[in-house]
């Protein structure tokens, strides 16, 4: 039996025959992970990152982001001044707009931007936008992040949640990415935030949700 690797319960197997992938998925806290044997390397990773479109010049990519910055972060603009955009990308399109905002903004990327910034700061904003499903232990990365927040700060966080239904998650074309090896639910970052004593603030039930302190 394998246990699930942010709340240690048992997990039960989602066997997916088109991919011949095996996932694990826990009924307490609905995370579901892929086996660590079919992970890919970081240099295979790097590779599907570039061919992304992500740059100012495409409208969408930045609408989704203005949509975001609408719904999770304009609310707590006021007690905002510094922000970290954690997991970047090959264009920082987000830290672009948060700058826009009047934030001051570092970012940070493992492939693209590897200098750890952060060390040594705390920021007002974290955001994590399509990082999370790339994450192999998220405990030790939600950690790292609350480490990083200042008192009253917030993680501002988007990762497309699942469908919670074993035959519905077979056919989500979002597994199908082979870099996506976690995926989560609003229950999931509810178990999460109690881990690092944070507390959901906001969650849309589609793919964003937004940390802070109790």
């Amino acid at each position: 039996m394998t246990a699930c690797k942010i709340c240690s319960q048992d997990t039960r197997t989602i066997f997916d025959p088109q991919y011949d992938h095996n996932y694990y998925y826990c009924n307490n806290c609905e995370f579901v992970f892929l086996d660590e044997s079919k992970i890919v390397r970081p240099d295979q990773e790097k590779k599907e990152y570039s061919f992304h479109q992500n740059s100012m010049e495409n409208e969408g990519y930045v609408q989704m982001f203005r949509e975001f910055i609408n719904k999770a972060i304009e609310p707590y603009k006021s007690q905002i001044s510094t922000a970290l955009d954690f997991g970047a990308g090959p264009g920082p399109v987000l830290a672009e707009l948060l700058r826009q905002e009047g934030f001051k903004t570092d970012i940070y990327d493992k492939h693209f931007a590897p200098e750890k910034i952060y060390q040594n700061k705390k920021y007002d904003l974290i955001t994590t936008t399509e990082v999370f499903e790339h994450l192999k232990d998220p405990v030790a990365t939600l950690k790292l992040l609350k480490s990083l927040l200042n008192k009253d700060g917030i993680l501002a966080i988007m990762t497309l949640f699942h469908p919670n239904d074993e035959e519905g998650f077979k056919k989500w074309w979002y597994r199908r990415d082979s870099t996506h090896i976690a995926f989560y639910t609003p229950k999931t970052f509810q178990y999460l935030a109690s881990l690092v004593n944070l507390q959901v603030k906001m969650s849309d039930k589609k793919n964003t949700c937004v940390l802070g302190g109790r």
